[in-house]
């Protein structure tokens, strides 16, 4: 500060060297004085091209190619991320790694402190820290893999008696009973089903951090993986409807709520195994995945690579995709530096295959949602939907190739889900933003639902396929219009399903 006082003194005496007031100040010294500010005005301009060079090559630059930013894709950020997925696929396949070693190593590069107790909690731990009974339940699939649910039996209100009314919630892929419940007793699903009278199960499919277990089977052996959402709703999805009803009695209806992929084996199950359509009361399916035609997710980048198993078992991992520990230990750890919470986000596998709606997005949820997802998955579950993708939206089982397909099924091809054999009344609730669910794929899925009860398109455009679970306003543009769906059983389509909220 007094040097920046001494030049503008300096300056001001030059300025007025003519006058009076400065005749006894020598001329040898104004000329010093004019040549040294000279020097340091062009020595600072030089300076600050300089550093403005440096910040261009050195920060700008890095940031625009980190986010895959141009003037084109400024705001388009479906672009974004499918190019981001894009580096994500090359780096592995040239330094010949895992594509989940590439998102996310396992060396922490941010080390900081979180002092929120809820992301070391387990599900049953943050449902009680909120004064809701909780319970863990274990089922045991008929092909030996050690299942857990969980519950909130009744509301932390009420009489210590579950009511008959009930709700099981099925997550999607990378997803967990802990999906529903982040969102806290205010906003989350489970807690307002609860309130208003269910007795709300949790479901959790094998493979994931609930239900990584088997019965004579290692987890880090490909036996354990060789799993897709096929044999979720053959064998999980089965064994945990009968175990609730053995619980609750047979003449209990179950009122099934699923979201992504927990809808894409409601429907594969029902269109199968088509007793279950008198078993279940009906079926409320969020963001529905079944024809996958029209993607906007860099999910379908790896389409193109769906016919070649061995490659694309090699790039994602033979057995686990994303498994928890070094993916959420570093993302985590992100997470809790502000100036991280983009990274964090671009670099969470669940947003960049299923999208980032800025907007609904509640920025404090981010340190709980890394620290529970991914939850883990089976890389061949993966190579499945980017199958369907393929072949142009079949609903269809998993192809193994002709030879393998004739193996498994009989046939060159493998069989498409016949939904023509779904009965059960459900209702699909969509939105205009969803990559993995869109408009032109949910609609086609609607019309050939024998049973449907409506299709309800979330009254915003940017709604997400995870603002199912996460948004500020889920509550009031989803939540309010599935109870009353849960409540009447069948409904009339609601003059709101295509306006934009004001």
């Amino acid at each position: 500060m007094k040097l920046y006082v001494l030049l503008f003194t300096v300056f001001i005496l030059i300025q007025y060297s003519d006058s009076r007031y400065v005749d006894w100040l020598p001329q040898n010294l104004v000329d010093r004085f004019t040549n040294k500010t000279s020097q340091i005005t062009n020595y600072v301009r030089e300076k600050g091209r300089s550093l403005k060079q440096f910040y261009v090559e050195n920060v700008r630059n890095r940031i625009t190619s980190y986010l895959t930013f141009n003037q084109t894709e400024l705001n388009d950020k479906p672009t974004r991320m499918k190019r981001k997925f894009h580096d994500y696929l090359e780096d592995a396949r040239a330094t010949d790694k895992k594509v989940f070693d590439v998102i996310a190593p396992e060396k922490i590069e941010h080390p900081c402190n979180d002092n929120d107790p809820g992301i070391h909690m387990t599900t049953p731990q943050l449902i009680a820290l909120h004064g809701y009974p909780s319970e863990s339940h274990t089922v045991v699939t008929s092909d030996g893999y050690i299942l857990t649910l969980h519950r909130i039996p009744y509301s932390k209100n009420s009489t210590k008696m579950s009511p008959r009314k009930t709700a099981l919630l099925h997550h999607g892929l990378l997803g967990s009973s802990a999906d529903w419940i982040i969102p806290g007793p205010e906003k989350g699903l489970p807690y307002i089903l609860s309130e208003a009278g269910y007795d709300v199960w949790l479901a959790n499919v094998r493979g994931n951090t609930y239900s990584k277990a088997h019965v004579s089977l290692n987890t880090d052996t490909f036996e354990f993986w060789n799993f897709t959402f096929h044999e979720v709703s053959q064998y999980d999805l089965p064994a945990v409807i009968d175990y609730i009803m053995d619980i609750k009695g047979w003449d209990a209806k179950i009122n099934y709520i699923g979201h992504s992929m927990g809808t894409t084996v409601l429907f594969a199950m029902l269109s199968t195994k088509t007793h279950y359509n008198k078993v279940l009361r009906a079926g409320f399916a969020l963001a529905p995945v079944a024809y996958m035609t029209d993607i906007k997710s860099p999910i379908h980048l790896l389409a193109k690579y769906s016919d070649n198993l061995g490659y694309l078992l090699k790039l994602l991992g033979a057995n686990e995709f994303l498994p928890a520990n070094a993916v959420l230990r570093w993302l985590s750890k992100h997470a809790c530096e502000i100036n991280q919470l983009e990274e964090a986000i671009c670099e969470n596998s669940m947003f960049v295959l299923c999208g980032h709606d800025e907007k609904q997005f509640n920025k404090s949820l981010l340190p709980l949602i890394l620290s529970h997802d991914p939850a883990g998955a089976s890389t061949k579950t993966l190579i499945h939907y980017a199958q369907e993708i393929r072949t142009a939206g079949r609903f269809q089982q998993f192809d193994y190739g002709p030879e393998g397909n004739l193996k498994q099924y009989g046939t060159p091809s493998p069989p498409q889900y016949p939904v023509h054999k779904i009965t059960l009344p459900i209702a699909l609730i969509s939105s205009q933003n969803d990559w993995l669910a869109s408009d032109v794929d949910v609609t086609n899925l609607y019309v050939q639902l024998v049973n449907p009860i409506e299709h309800y398109i979330v009254p915003l455009k940017e709604f997400n396929h995870v603002d199912f679970l996460w948004a500020i306003d889920a509550r009031k543009l989803v939540y309010d219009k599935l109870l009353d769906l849960l409540e009447e059983g069948v409904s009339n389509p609601s003059p709101y399903t295509l306006q934009q909220l004001d």
